[in-house]
């Protein structure tokens, strides 16, 4: 049988043979006395992708936003965020449980707000409201269906939030995929920001790991709370090692990823039960609705396992598929044409 087309996250990508052929050679020692040099490598070349003066490899994404948090805000603190950011959404509470900041939601369309919306949401400094204290920005965003933050709205949004005094942190679970998406580089992006952190684990393929950067200042009080929350790690050279792969062999084939989002939402979109614009479709994401009489989304994720399939994710009214590294563009058409021949057989 073929394998198991799976549709529902870029977070289920499998590291290749060479990826593990690197982590099995890879030089190591002990990574929390700053000893392992592939860990200290790794660090130096996303510090220097992302125009920052030093960085940390952590064990996941959603350690390097609580972290970051951490060090910009002080309890009883605001966090400015899209409703739809994964702070609010996919972490527990961290931003209440670990820094004991609260996060005002912001609308706009396809998980981005504009300047206005921001100027909005900054508090007047009074001692009756909490200290609008750090803006955060999610690039690309994920449940605004993988779209690119602009560079003139990044741009727009960090120079209103630093007139005001805020702090600025860009969570780039996909920044990578903005950078091939969009051509500009992943400084470009990052440079407005104190702190940012790039995702190994999602299109780029490694089994485990993040990397979050800032200025050296920053990265020595990010050290303090990734010790206090037990994120120091041994021989983590191991692991660093699939991240100074994914950044030789896996970033330019991101294109890849986003003409096979493309496809899969073109021929979908071709049924009249499916509800998808491809020209929306930036990246590796695509959200589609159906309408379908007697029918729902549920349904349909019911029939994915007849066709070797995995369903992606259900998101209120919408389902997500994410392309990545181990969909092929023949199993991208493949999915999508059984997508088309379930929804046949509801005719």
């Amino acid at each position: 049988m073929p394998d198991l087309i799976r549709l529902r996250s870029d977070t289920q990508t499998r590291p290749s043979v060479e990826m593990r052929q690197a982590m099995a050679h890879a030089e190591v020692g002990a990574e929390q006395g700053g000893n392992d040099p592939t860990v200290n490598e790794l660090c130096r070349r996303v510090a220097k992708l992302l125009d920052k003066e030093s960085a940390v490899f952590l064990p996941s994404g959603t350690m390097c936003n609580e972290i970051a948090i951490m060090v910009h805000c002080r309890p009883g603190d605001e966090i400015i965020a899209h409703k739809t950011a994964h702070i609010i959404n996919y972490e527990g509470g961290g931003p209440a449980v670990f820094a004991g900041a609260m996060v005002q939601p912001l609308r706009g369309k396809r998980g981005q707000f504009d300047g206005d919306s921001l100027k909005a949401a900054i508090r007047p400094d009074s001692r009756y409201a909490a200290k609008s204290s750090l803006l955060v920005v999610e690039q690309t965003s994920n449940l605004g269906g993988g779209t690119v933050w602009p560079l003139e709205r990044i741009l727009q949004v960090t120079k209103i939030a630093h007139d005001a005094g805020l702090e600025m942190h860009m969570d780039g679970a996909r920044l990578m995929n903005a950078v091939v998406a969009s051509g500009i580089s992943a400084a470009d992006f990052s440079r407005p920001f104190g702190s940012v952190w790039l995702d190994l684990t999602k299109g780029l393929g490694c089994p485990v790991g993040a990397v979050l950067a800032g200025s050296e200042e920053f990265i020595k009080e990010a050290w303090r709370h990734k010790q206090r929350m037990g994120g120091a790690m041994r021989q983590a050279g191991i692991i660093a090692a699939a991240g100074l792969y994914a950044l030789d062999h896996n970033i330019e084939r991101l294109a890849e990823d986003h003409a096979n989002a493309r496809l899969f939402a073109t021929i979908i979109a071709q049924h009249p039960f499916v509800r998808v614009d491809p020209e929306t479709v930036e990246t590796n994401i695509i959200f589609f609705e159906i309408d379908a009489p007697g029918k729902t989304l549920d349904d349909l994720a019911a029939e994915f396992p007849r066709y070797n399939m995995q369903a992606g994710a259900l998101m209120g009214n919408a389902m997500r598929i994410i392309m990545h590294l181990d969909i092929s563009t023949e199993e991208a058409a493949v999915a999508a044409e059984n997508v088309v021949k379930i929804l046949d057989g509801w005719k």
